[in-house]
């Protein structure tokens, strides 16, 4: 099946590598096509991509806007309705919510919200946890113990 990781070359896309320096025979020797002087032509010459030939470069002369928070903790974040899958009395950690498909990656901060209801009692052992989520765990019998951050 034709797809795009297995698409052929049409006739004449691929040409051999021009050599350089090889004799004047060749049409490209002497300066091997570098042109005779300047900083180009030198070996390890040359400019940056975004080197804009003296004008003042484009990332100065563009404003820059607001903060970023180096310091920043980022959550994944669950709702308290996706918690129905589990069985009562279960434990809900990282990894049993890895296992159900809930979340993609172990390094990652988890946090409950509120969302949705629950009426199974489970014992979640997560990061964070949003007060709503809380009252909606102790409602239906269950209870949650925050653990400490992956990220820290």
């Amino acid at each position: 099946m034709l797809d795009l990781s297995n698409l052929p070359l049409t006739p004449g896309a691929k040409r051999k590598a021009r050599r350089v320096g090889r004799g004047n025979g060749s049409g490209c020797g002497t300066t091997s096509g570098r042109g005779a002087k300047g900083q180009n032509s030198r070996s390890g010459g040359g400019v940056p991509a975004w080197f804009e030939g003296g004008q003042m470069p484009i990332y100065r002369r563009l404003p820059k806007r607001g903060f970023k928070n180096r310091f920043r903790k980022e959550y994944c974040v669950i709702n308290i309705g996706d918690l129905k899958d589990f069985e009562s009395g279960s434990i809900v950690d990282q990894e049993a919510l890895i296992a159900k498909g809930k979340i993609k990656a172990k390094d990652v901060m988890v946090k409950i919200l509120g969302d949705g209801e629950i009426d199974v009692a489970l014992t979640v052992k997560l990061n964070m946890a949003s007060k709503t989520a809380r009252e909606k765990l102790a409602k239906a019998g269950g209870a949650f113990e925050e653990v400490s951050g992956n990220k820290e």
